[in-house]
């Protein structure tokens, strides 16, 4: 069982360090503490993720994104008391402190209550041909190739069951008849599954205008060739959080250019660089989108997620991007398929 020790960092910590914390103490928080054990501040997923965001090497300190006013109970406080706290201000967890302000233990909202159920939908796109992995998809769709023990399309479903996902959506064509008798209406996991049937291809987006009903709340999307161990739950509370109509998921990768690079204005040398290292996001193929943008994706018309995000810039609707940190991996290609086998194979050593 994981100690909310581990989810303690000392004031000269780097925001490497306070990841290792929030993973590390199962709290989906860091707690930096004087010498004396004293609290200073917290730190979240999200404040992580909004520090990458603005350029932050993980080498920074972590006292540049600390929050130092935060919400604390004190050593004898109720699980009642925590938990009507916690619920006014919308915390997922609070720190305890005892009258001196040192950390004493640390109370998460999961642990108080049973942790609930998601009302979130999930649409899963898993129609396209995969023809970039022939002859591997000749005759079994890219999503039921195997990774590891099982399918990437049931290691996707088995993460999202894990997280209380309830209702998922998955999106079909190509050898649809093959993703069907896998899964089928998901009874025996304890969910519903349901199918978009595309009798023809319609893009990443397209397969939404296929849902039976508009949902309530704001819901996933995900392509079926990703392999991923990102906390879902962080990735809807992150939505919520910064209020747009969309979150986009991204990646960053590095490149190396393998030459110096010379800058030149006019006929002049005014800088010159070894070899280097360009870095850009990269869309990861995991969306949250609220209910009101359904009505710009098209029926029965190929339509894919960019098409609908870029529909959504060109009328200024605000898009949040979350940034990936966790393992990720698409399966587009040999190599990648490769990596994935690998990656998996040391899982199971």
């Amino acid at each position: 069982m994981k100690s909310w020790h581990n989810t303690l960092i000392k004031q000269n910590a780097t925001l490497r360090d306070a990841i290792a914390a929030i993973d590390g103490g199962g709290k989906q928080i860091a707690l930096m503490i004087d010498r004396q054990g004293r609290l200073i501040g917290t730190i979240t997923d999200g404040d992580i993720r909004r520090a990458i965001l603005r350029g932050l090497d993980l080498d920074s300190p972590a006292a540049e994104v600390i929050y130092r006013d935060p919400t604390v109970a004190r050593a004898g406080d109720g699980a009642e008391v925590m938990l009507a706290r916690m619920r006014s201000k919308r915390l997922h967890q609070i720190p305890i402190v005892d009258d001196a302000g040192r950390v004493v233990g640390i109370e998460a909202l999961d642990d108080l209550v049973e942790r609930p159920k998601q009302d979130s939908w999930v649409v899963l796109m898993a129609g396209g041909l995969g023809t970039r992995l022939s002859p591997l998809t000749d005759d079994t769709p890219k999503p039921l190739l195997s990774v590891g023990n099982k399918p990437i399309l049931e290691t996707i479903v088995d993460g999202l069951i894990s997280h209380g996902f309830q209702r998922i959506f998955i999106a079909v064509n190509y050898r649809a008849a093959m993703v069907k008798e896998r899964f089928g209406n998901g009874a025996d996991r304890g969910i519903a599954i349901e199918y978009l049937e595309e009798d023809k291809r319609l893009g990443t987006a397209g397969a939404l205008s296929l849902l039976p009903e508009t949902p309530s709340e704001p819901f996933l999307v995900m392509n079926g060739d990703l392999l991923t161990n990102l906390n879902y739950r962080h990735l809807l509370a992150y939505h919520y959080e910064h209020g747009g109509r969309a979150t986009v998921c991204v990646r960053e990768e590095a490149t190396q250019i393998p030459y110096g690079v010379v800058e030149v204005q006019e006929n002049r040398v005014v800088a010159f660089e070894e070899k280097p290292v360009q870095r850009h996001y990269i869309n990861a193929g995991i969306y949250v989108l609220n209910p009101d943008v359904l009505p710009l994706v098209p029926r029965d018309g190929y339509f894919d997620m960019t098409s609908l995000i870029e529909a959504m810039m060109q009328a200024e609707e605000p898009i949040s991007v979350f940034p990936i940190r966790e393992f990720w991996m698409d399966i587009g290609q040999h190599a990648d398929y490769e990596a994935a086998h690998a990656h998996y194979a040391k899982l199971f050593e």
